[in-house]
């Protein structure tokens, strides 16, 4: 871990004490989301492996409890190892997913009091923390980089809780009703620069700097992401047995897998079913489609005379206001989400409706760009211009390439602290148990 020095200047008590808080109320959010997500089980859940694809719930909770020793107790107040003959198990790079229910992991209740006891330490540090003279303490960024790697095991838990067969062990209110959406379908981009990423937002990660000038031609986006309504459409047009809407790839691992519709879909005489955190329902068709891979996203665009959109297009569709010419933090401003701005944090279980929360679209129009759900981008994951790895190469370097395509805009599972215009998701082309839908776009020229 090497945290180099910076030349800045202290900053003030009051600063100081504003970013204290700032990082105790997220770490303290994120784990009383912790807590919720893992003690609405019994032990058995706790340790099983509800998936290859995800780790036993047990393994994520010790996890979250390791990577906040590592770096808030070890790497930022300097102190001895709690518990250093357990950083192998718990270092995601050295043991896929589908290992991790053999290791000799801490059973639950280990588990809890090894997270609590780092918690405990971590608070007296916070207390002193002087948040300037490193990369690590400036403006806080280590205690925001483990409130978002909490946050963002707590997503992959709630997509766990997802794959888990079972009853409802979670709950939460629906989204408020909205009026069906009857504005427009799409909203015209204007094509010209923009500015792409960050080199201001303290906590940003690496994948999201330095801030840069983008050119984009203009372009027609989506207003809101592409609804069940509409993605049962192009099931109906036998879109999964129509090999002209997909790429070669998609069309051999849809044939492979038999993949008929979006995950946890199945079909009930002629309505659609879904099954969503141990309930089946009928799949509601002004909600946005989730659970779908880009592959199938892809195709649908393709079917429909559209395409998905770049991953630039998209930020700009969501941060540039032609009225100013800058790059806001939100869709709506610079102001943090608040519940009328988008669907975050666990607030609810599914999507809201499509068109939804127009407090929180963009100057141009377009809706629901942060939050409900992950959408899906044209883009291979890349580094931008000028990019440099922080703290550690492991947490994006290592997956710039073709490999990955890059997702944006968070869902219902994201926390705040863990989503903004330009935080960057990615993904293997074939996930569909995470919370992904799209939108599409379509060149300004093209009919």
């Amino acid at each position: 871990m090497t945290d180099p020095s910076i030349d800045a200047p202290p900053i003030d008590e009051s600063t100081a004490e504003t970013l204290r808080e700032r990082a105790l109320t997220t770490l303290v959010t994120a784990r009383a989301r912790t807590t919720l997500l893992t003690s609405c089980v019994e032990e058995p859940d706790l340790t099983a492996q509800h998936s290859p694809l995800m780790s036993p719930l047990v393994w994520d909770l010790a996890h979250i409890g390791n990577q906040e020793e590592l770096w808030l107790l070890r790497a930022v107040a300097g102190r001895e190892a709690m518990r250093p003959e357990i950083d192998g198990l718990y270092d995601a790079f050295e043991h896929p997913r589908s290992e991790r229910p053999s290791l000799p992991l801490l059973p639950p209740a280990e588990a809890r009091t090894y997270a609590a006891e780092v918690r405990g330490r971590v608070m007296d540090v916070l207390e002193g923390a002087a948040f300037h003279g490193t990369r690590l303490t400036e403006a806080g960024f280590a205690f925001g980089m483990i409130a978002q790697h909490e946050q963002q095991h707590d997503e992959t838990m709630l997509i766990t809780h997802q794959l888990r067969k079972g009853p409802q062990a979670l709950a939460a209110p629906d989204p408020d009703p909205v009026p069906l959406f009857t504005g427009p379908a799409e909203v015209l981009v204007p094509g010209g620069p923009f500015t792409m990423g960050t080199s201001t937002e303290p906590w940003a990660l690496d994948n999201e700097r330095p801030a840069h000038r983008r050119e984009v031609a203009s372009f027609h986006i989506d207003t809101t992401p592409v609804t069940n309504g509409a993605y049962q459409a192009f099931i109906e047009d036998g879109g999964y047995d129509d090999a002209r809407w997909w790429t070669p790839e998609g069309w051999a691992h849809i044939r492979t897998h038999r993949i008929q519709a979006p995950l946890f879909w199945h079909r009930d005489g002629k309505q659609w079913l879904r099954r969503r955190f141990g309930v089946t329902e009928v799949v509601p068709a002004d909600e946005p489609v989730l659970h779908v891979c880009w592959y199938e996203a892809d195709a649908y665009a393709r079917w429909a005379g559209r395409r998905l959109p770049t991953e630039a297009e998209w930020e700009k569709a969501a941060r540039h206001d032609p009225a100013t010419g800058r790059s806001t933090r939100y869709p709506w401003g610079d102001a943090d989400p608040l519940p009328e701005h988008a669907n975050l944090g666990q607030r609810h279980l599914r999507p809201a409706p499509a068109g939804s929360y127009p407090q929180g679209e963009s100057p141009l129009g377009v809706r629901q760009l942060i939050g409900d759900v992950w959408e899906w981008t044209s883009s291979d994951l890349a580094p931008y211009p000028g990019f440099e790895a922080f703290p550690y190469k492991e947490y994006s370097e290592v997956f710039f390439g073709p490999d990955y395509k890059v997702l944006r805009g968070g869902s219902f599972a994201v926390d705040q602290v863990a989503c903004r215009g330009t935080f960057r998701n990615w993904d293997y082309p074939i996930r569909r148990q995470i919370f992904s839908g799209f939108r599409t776009a379509r060149s300004a020229g093209d009919a």
